[in-house]
């Protein structure tokens, strides 16, 4: 391995594109890639590139790309770098996210300093060579702990071959391969191989179509991933190979699979890895490699799980199970680690409430049956007045209950305000982002947030939470734990007294005890509430804490762990539950 070091004179860049449909896969295909490469001891980066305008994903309502995902450094990034964060276990910034507005932002403010010498500027060349600036910088820098320069990335391209929008950044890519040499540069790309139910017959026009215009473009994919609902036909991926001017082992086949931690193993059962081998060059050793071990040790079990936990998530984006794809990932990864199937329960908070039982009693009566068979209760973030009060009523029944409960973000402070009504006896207890005249304002807007503008205002990225209790045995016994956060409003600490003095505990505070950034509940199993959004930093092998505790508490397995010491069964050793310093 330190021969392969000393010889590599380039980075290695492996461009990821789509066609026929947009949310086709390329995330995971892209997070499998670099899975694999990382496995062979390879440095892997990744790089995601959105070809819409806005600056960032932070003023995007979760029903149009699925959630914000959070970083380190505070940036509010597409929730695929989400998908590479857990498959790499690396730690990205914001400018590994690509954006129109970014580069046109750039470009503008250089033309605007005179920096381009009273030329005519336009899309090429400056706007491309303002991309593939972008990317090579970005490539460069470490994202993992070893502080160590990347050898691959890999970059998604999002949307599809032949969007006007994405038109500049592929015409970036057919410049950039000359650039950085044909060893250097590979594409893979993503298509769609329908079987309508009508005929069965699996149909490949949409692929050559697609491939069609990508090399019409100026880009001659070096490996068609075809996603598809049943594994590939021989007859249909020779076909796929003869229209589209690749060898048939250059045409990969990822069909549906039970998790999409097969990806990765799938990909290299057809031979990715010698073929990237081959194709850029790469002087890696073809051994047994531990990680990919691990995936397949996690995906056998993960479809050997017998027991079965249910989690009642309480949103009011719950249409669209992206707009919580962090949260179901952490929850997946706890109840892996417990040995349970997960069944997520999506509850509509604004079904919870009073009001919905005149207007859509059937709609009213399902979603509170919902509630009351699950064994915990999660309330994540979530912005807007709308379906609060029903998510209030989720809380009030979980603390009465006793149910296992995790408040996330705005599910905190609504826990909160709850406590604050039905126990301290404050009826109009509120946030003052719901209700700026309460005379018990329980919740408030943080001093330093500016309320003219909505872009990156917020309380954003990684923050120290210094704690005790529960908590803190969850999460190893640490002195304190570094999270990311995104939030506006925040516990007034005036009022905390209160609260505590009637056993409701603030157990984590920032590092001036200023900011309430842990809650918990005397005399309950489980009711934890959290300020930062700890489904962040889940991975895996890695599940995050307090979504760990609830999976425990759920399952009636929480004290027992606590009294072992917060060890789980020897089945279990493959998690790693140590988060000090994170």
């Amino acid at each position: 391995m330190t021969l392969w070091r000393n010889t590599l004179l380039m980075m290695k860049y492996i461009l990821v594109t789509g066609g026929v449909i947009s949310g086709i896969g390329k995330g995971i295909i892209a997070s499998s890639v670099g899975t694999i490469l990382k496995s062979c001891g390879l440095h892997v980066t990744a790089i995601k590139i959105d070809p819409y305008i806005n600056i960032d994903a932070g003023t995007f309502s979760p029903y149009e790309h699925g959630e914000v995902f959070v970083l380190d450094d505070g940036g509010e990034v597409d929730l695929d770098l989400g998908n590479y964060e857990r498959f790499l276990d690396i730690r990205l910034t914001r400018d590994n996210n690509l954006t129109t507005g970014k580069i046109y932002q750039s470009v503008i403010n250089k033309e605007r300093r005179g920096d381009y010498l009273g030329k005519t500027v336009q899309v090429v060349p400056h706007i491309t060579d303002a991309i593939q600036e972008r990317v090579m910088r970005q490539a460069k820098v470490s994202v993992d702990d070893d502080g160590i320069e990347p050898e691959v990335c890999v970059i998604e391209l999002g949307g599809t071959v032949g969007d006007i929008e994405s038109m500049p950044f592929i015409e970036a890519f057919r410049q950039f391969q000359f650039k950085v040499k044909r060893e250097n540069f590979c594409n893979i790309h993503v298509s769609l191989v329908p079987q309508p139910n009508s005929t069965g017959e699996q149909k490949t026009k949409p692929t050559q179509n697609s491939v069609r215009e990508l090399r019409g473009l100026g880009l001659s994919p070096d490996l068609i991933v075809c996603r598809c609902s049943t594994p590939l036909e021989t007859a249909v991926k020779e076909k796929i190979s003869m229209f589209c001017h690749v060898e048939p082992e250059q045409v990969i086949c990822i069909q549906d699979v039970s998790s999409i931690y097969r990806v990765p193993l799938l990909l290299e059962d057809q031979g990715m890895l010698e073929f990237f081998c081959r194709r850029l060059d790469l002087s890696i050793e073809m051994r047994p490699r531990k990680m990919l071990t691990k995936w397949k040790e996690m995906s056998d079990r993960s479809d050997r799980l017998l027991e079965q936990t249910s989690i009642a998530l309480v949103g009011k984006y719950t249409k669209l199970s992206d707009s919580y794809a962090s949260v179901i990932k952490a929850l997946e990864h706890s109840a892996l680690a417990i040995n349970y199937k997960l069944e997520v329960k999506y509850i509509d908070s604004a079904d919870l409430e009073p009001a919905a039982l005149q207007e859509e009693p059937v709609k009213y009566h399902e979603a509170w049956q919902k509630l009351c068979s699950a064994d915990g209760v999660l309330v994540p973030g979530g912005f807007g007045v709308r379906g609060t009060e029903g998510k209030i009523q989720a809380i009030n029944w979980a603390r009465r209950q006793k149910k296992p409960f995790l408040g996330v973000c705005l599910g905190m402070q609504l826990a909160v305000c709850e406590f604050a009504r039905n126990v301290l006896g404050w009826e109009d207890a509120n946030s003052t982002e719901f209700d700026p005249e309460t005379k018990h304002p329980v919740v408030i807007e943080m001093p330093e947030h500016n309320p003219g503008q909505m872009g990156g205002t917020m309380r954003l990225g990684k923050r120290r939470t210094l704690f005790k209790n529960t908590s803190r045995k969850l999460y190893g016994d640490a002195e304190y734990v570094d999270e990311r956060h995104r939030h506006r409003f925040e516990v007034n600490p005036e009022l905390k007294q209160h609260f505590e003095d009637r056993g409701f505990r603030f157990v984590g505070q920032d590092l001036e005890g200023e900011r309430m950034e842990i809650i918990e509940l005397d005399d309950h199993p489980y009711f934890v509430g959290v300020q930062y959004h700890p489904e962040f930093t889940s991975r895996p092998i890695k599940p995050s804490p307090p979504y760990f505790g609830l999976l425990l508490a759920a399952s009636g397995k929480l004290q027992n762990y606590l009294q072992k010491g917060c060890r789980l069964s020897p089945r279990n050793n493959n998690i790693n539950l140590n988060w000090m310093g994170r």
